[in-house]
C-alpha cells in the first residue's frame, strides 16, 4: 500500500462514520493537510499515516511536534483562504493504518485507528 491508497482507505472510513469530505491534499507554502472534512458543525483536519511495521515506532508516534506545527499552519492558511474566521470549531485528527496481523479469511487486511482530537493547535 502506498500513501494514496492509505488516504483513500481513510476517506472511506470517515465517510462511513458520517463525515463529509471537503478537500484532500490541501497544500500551502508551509504545510499540507491530507483530508479536510466536516463532522457536524466542526471542521476536521486529518493527518493520515501508514506503517508497514512498527520497528521505528507507530504511525501515531511519527506525528511529532514539528509535523503538528506544519499541519496547524496549513489549517490556519485554509481558514484564512476560505474566510472561515475563528469561530468555527476545528479539531485535528489522525488516522493510523497498519497491516492487520490477524488477517485471514473474513478479516480486514488493515487495522485503522482513528484518533479524534489527536493534538491541539497550541502545542
Amino acid at each position: 500500500m502506498d500513501g494514496d491508497k492509505a488516504e483513500q482507505l481513510a476517506r472511506r472510513h470517515l465517510k462511513k462514520a458520517g463525515l463529509t469530505i471537503i478537500e484532500c491534499n490541501y497544500r500551502c507554502r508551509r504545510g499540507e493537510i491530507d483530508i479536510i472534512a466536516r463532522d457536524g458543525d466542526s471542521l476536521v483536519f486529518v493527518e493520515v499515516r501508514y506503517r508497514r511495521q512498527n520497528s521505528f515506532g507507530s504511525a501515531a508516534d511519527s506525528i511529532n511536534q514539528r509535523k503538528q506545527a506544519r499541519i496547524t499552519t496549513a489549517a490556519l492558511s485554509y481558514l484564512q483562504r476560505h474566510q472561515l474566521g475563528e469561530t468555527l470549531p476545528c479539531r485535528f485528527d489522525t488516522i493510523c493504518i497498519a497491516p492487520n496481523p490477524a488477517n485471514g479469511l473474513w478479516r480486514q487486511a488493515y487495522h485503522i485507528d482513528w484518533l479524534r482530537n489527536a493534538f491541539q493547535a497550541n502545542q
